[in-house]
């Protein structure tokens, strides 16, 4: 690619590209992790539980994984106005069907199709920016934009959607993400000339078997993580088929890139030190980055907040992550140590962590929560955009793409296997919790007649009938038990994360070679996943 060529009108300034660059991105960040934006209003519209809707987006998240190699050939074939009409057209396509819909399996494959969109997507479009960007400044401040706008998509569309969802059906928030694709579809219309950027390459040889079997083992990857506490693991025979499907699947997939002259993937990238050192700390992180949920679902269930208290509560959160990625932004210009960026980010993410478990009770001040939220966004924050950059950059140029691969595929891991780790809490856990409780509060012991009688007694006293009243107690006492359950299924979870991340942080503090290891791009062609 060259800045030679006019791919833009010549009436279009240079800030005005770039606004409409990322612009083209923002609708389809916003449909990632649309689902997630109220989980259970998305079940109850499409008739299914809330692990049906984790799975659709880990299937969107499957679909940008496993397709983001492969595309960079699409990307060379057509030309980049008409490429970007036709991907935005797709997407506004499946993002009416998802409105239309009331099947959660016609969603499934069509959230696939929207995850390989938004991978052509993201390429084209930062493809484009980064090469009408001359300084490696300048491409750096773009990774933030772009990692930070990903980082910020469920706060934000919490926010966003919380009083769409409760004034409307849930297909609403497809409505409006529908609508949003026509001002970006507008723009690249009048703005973009028809030409090519590189030498037109036909479409034959395409990896399709490789590109198959990698999307067959990232979604049967979700579907283990996401369903796996609730059909008990590998006593459950889909369970079980899974497990032998992603070990038969992956043996073949390594063998056939290991004999490809040309693998979709390149794994000699597992040689690099930093490489690899790189993945552990982000796959970490994204476990962590999903923590907020715990908390969510705690307001929701033992403080009864509505979605439209706990989307505010979050804004609280949001800004933490963009202040976290700003301050990582500004150490990346000034090629701070790695090792000074890393620190940092896990110790404010073991703060949140510990400070959570010890505020977890059944009656609490919601302001109580606004510094922690704030301080694992600005960890998460801090961590995503330095360790991603130095993961690629670790690489050579020319296995750079492949790095950006592997990084996303980690990044998809980690968010699946934060899914799994909550439900095993909130599931196993949970109950394990309430059996406990059961054990201990029986109708015998002197201490819940008591406490049975006194909530009966105020019931009558308010104008229940003496009958209604003691059925009422009854409930009330289980619904504190039922609180008490999800308060200490958060605090377990809270507590393995906490002894995890202690690990992480010895591992920074006692490798000597991240002492003297910086972080910087090397290439203008890079593409971040």
């Amino acid at each position: 690619m060259t800045n030679g060529i006019p791919i833009f009108r010549q009436w279009a300034p240079e800030w005005l590209v770039k606004i409409i660059l990322f612009l083209v991105i923002l609708p389809s960040i916003v449909l990632f992790f649309l689902p997630l934006a109220n989980v259970n209003a998305a079940a109850g519209y499409y008739g299914s539980e809330p692990a049906d809707i984790q799975f659709a987006v880990a299937l969107f998240y499957a679909g940008y994984v496993g397709f983001y190699s492969l595309e960079r050939r699409f990307f060379t074939y057509l030309a980049a106005r008409e490429y970007f009409i036709l991907i935005t057209f797709l997407q506004m396509l499946g993002t009416l069907v998802c409105y239309l819909t009331h099947e959660v399996y016609i969603l499934f494959p069509i959230r696939f199709m929207q995850g390989m969109l938004f991978s052509s997507t993201v390429n084209l479009s930062l493809a484009l920016m980064f090469t009408r960007l001359r300084s490696e400044r300048a491409r750096e401040v773009s990774f933030s934009v772009f990692f930070g706008l990903l980082l910020c998509a469920i706060p934000f569309n919490n926010f966003v959607t919380a009083d769409l969802i409760d004034a409307h059906n849930f297909n609403i928030v497809y409505k409006a993400a529908l609508f949003s694709f026509l001002p970006c579809l507008m723009l690249l219309m009048l703005t973009m000339n028809n030409v090519r950027l590189n030498v037109r390459f036909p479409l034959y040889k395409l990896d399709w078997q490789s590109f198959a079997i990698y999307s067959i083992v990232l979604c049967l990857t979700g579907y283990i993580m996401i369903y796996g506490q609730e059909y008990y693991w590998l006593d459950d025979m889909r369970i079980r088929y899974s497990v032998i499907g992603i070990a038969g699947l992956g043996a073949i997939y390594i063998l056939r890139q290991k004999a490809m002259k040309h693998p979709y993937i390149d794994l000699h990238i597992f040689r690099f030190r930093n490489f690899k050192i790189g993945l552990v700390v982000l796959f970490v992180m994204y476990i962590c980055r999903f923590a907020s949920g715990v908390s969510n679902n705690f307001f929701a269930t033992v403080y009864r907040f509505d979605p439209m208290h706990v989307s505010y509560i979050n804004l609280l959160n949001l800004a933490g992550l963009v202040t976290g990625v700003i301050i990582a932004c500004c150490m990346i210009l000034q090629k701070k140590r790695i090792r000074y960026t890393w620190l940092p980010g896990f110790l404010l993410l073991l703060a949140f962590h510990v400070i959570m478990f010890f505020l977890f009770d059944v009656q609490g001040d919601e302001h109580n929560y606004f510094v922690p939220l704030f301080i694992q966004g600005l960890g998460v924050g801090l961590i995503m955009v330095p360790t991603i950059i130095y993961s690629i950059s670790s690489v050579p140029v020319a296995l750079a793409p492949s790095a950006s691969a592997i990084c996303l595929a980690i990044r998809y891991l980690g968010f699946c296997v934060s899914i799994g780790i909550i439900n095993y809490f909130e599931l196993w856990g949970k109950s394990r919790h309430y059996n406990a409780f059961q054990d201990h509060l029986t109708l015998v012991d002197p201490m819940v007649r008591l406490n049975l009688e006194k909530q009966s007694a105020y019931l009558v006293a308010k104008g229940m009938a003496p009958e209604q009243a003691a059925k009422a107690s009854y409930k009330l006492l289980v619904g504190r038990i039922n609180g008490q359950g999800q308060l200490r299924y958060g605090m377990d979870y809270y507590e393995l994360m906490a002894w995890v991340i202690v690990g992480t942080l010895l591992l920074i503090a006692l490798f000597p070679y991240l002492n003297r290891t910086v972080v910087y791009l090397r290439s203008r062609r890079l593409s971040p996943a």
